[in-house]
């Protein structure tokens, strides 16, 4: 039996009055989506955020994956040093840090953009490289990843500190949402110093002549320590692949010693390379028994906060993602499908919420149609009646253990 997992980040929403009252999962044409809720062995709707956990996709795709987040959830950005290859210390402490636009609105500092319009890695590089090079120092040393998404690692911080995601500001001053709390003058240190840094620097003058928003910041968030983790095989008795363009995602592979692999094109937007995800997760499929599909688009087009990207985000999920995995699935005779996401990002408020999210649970051994009244939406999953509590459990329900 081979077991496949899309994810597509993000992607239950609200209502929109742009789109005739109707959610992105409503508005968009999904037939591939659809063909699975109605022919369903198990549709309904999981609460993937456990009560007094943050929201996030860390917390969430560790309850895709089959862990309990109330157990092995120690903050996000351990999950995505072990991505990039940072061993940590008992007593370090990790920090998200993000390349930012700040703005300024009637004299005041805003998050005019989380992630400096999409940079690409090769800028962002050539940034943190200078952001090292002024700011490193003993026990706070910066390391690049991907994009806008990058690392402080903090040797004897303070994990408690308190600290925001830079998407949960979008548009709004920065001053009531700066890192508070013991340590946390070390953090707003290297952020202001960090300005200065950026301003002038060669990669973000050539942005602004192209008209693209410039890295004028970094800003640091998401703090936590390593976390202990069972593997994939210890916990469920079954080999894994994960494919992503995200860090943490591929971090939670990386602790659940999953095969993670890496895809040429892959970005975590718009133009990430559908179809290479898809080809490269079915061949895993040839050397492990479940392998996870996580698509970020349909969670950055929600933090952008424009319906008609997410509605394209959600179609390409269906078409690019879902369609051709029933199409090349089918080489192998038995195989289950479980589709979901790790929570909601309506495009309302733009960022994430805990509410719960649709999910279906497909069989080969009985594709058969169901109930033709289904559809992959939100309204259509609650009337279904099906609500699992705890969301990681789909993981033993797709496995067939409980």
């Amino acid at each position: 039996m081979k077991y496949v997992i899309l994810q597509g980040d993000g992607m239950p929403d609200h209502k929109l009055p742009e789109l005739g009252n109707k959610t992105p999962l409503e508005a968009a044409d999904t037939p591939n989506l659809d063909f699975i809720a109605k022919r369903a062995e198990t549709f309904g709707m999981a609460k993937t955020i456990p009560e007094g956990l943050p929201p996030g996709s860390d917390v969430g795709n560790l309850a895709v994956l089959g862990y309990d987040p109330t157990v092995y959830y120690t903050g996000r950005s351990p999950l995505e040093a072990a991505s990039i290859g940072v061993e940590l210390e008992p007593n370090d402490v990790t920090l998200r840090c993000n390349l930012v636009t700040l703005g300024d609105e009637d004299g005041n500092t805003v998050m005019a953009d989380y992630s400096a319009g999409h940079i690409s890695t090769e800028e962002a590089e050539e940034l943190i490289d200078a952001i090292k090079n002024e700011l490193d120092q003993d026990g706070l040393i910066f390391h690049p990843g991907i994009s806008y998404r990058h690392l402080l690692v903090w040797s004897g911080g303070n994990k408690d500190v308190a600290t925001t995601p830079p998407h949960d500001i979008s548009g709004k001053v920065i001053d009531p949402h700066i890192p508070v709390g013991e340590g946390s003058d070390k953090l707003n240190e290297l952020i202001i110093k960090s300005r200065e840094i950026l301003k002038d620097h060669p990669v973000n003058k050539k942005r602004v002549e192209r008209g693209e928003n410039p890295a004028t910041s970094i800003w640091l968030w998401g703090q936590g320590t390593a976390p202990k983790m069972p593997t994939l095989e210890e916990l469920y008795g079954i080999t894994g692949s994960v494919i992503s363009a995200v860090d943490l995602v591929k971090g939670i592979g990386h602790y659940a010693k999953m095969d993670v692999i890496d895809v040429p094109g892959a970005t975590g937007y718009l133009d990430t390379n559908y179809e290479g995800k898809v080809d490269y997760a079915i061949e895993s499929l040839n050397n492990c028994d479940l392998t996870m599909i996580h698509i970020e688009s349909t969670d950055e087009t929600g933090h952008v906060g424009k319906a008609e990207l997410k509605v394209q985000a959600v179609e390409d999920f269906d078409k690019r993602v879902v369609g051709r995995v029933l199409e090349k699935i089918k080489q192998f005779k038995d195989y289950r499908i479980l589709v979901m996401s790790d929570h909601p990002t309506p495009i309302d408020i733009r960022t994430h919420t805990s509410d719960p999210v649709p999910f279906a649970i497909l069989d080969s051994s009985d594709e058969s149609l169901k109930n033709d009244s289904n559809l992959y939406t939100e309204d259509s999953a609650t009337d279904s009646d099906t609500f699992i509590e705890d969301g990681w459990k789909l993981m033993s329900m797709l496995l067939k253990k409980n």
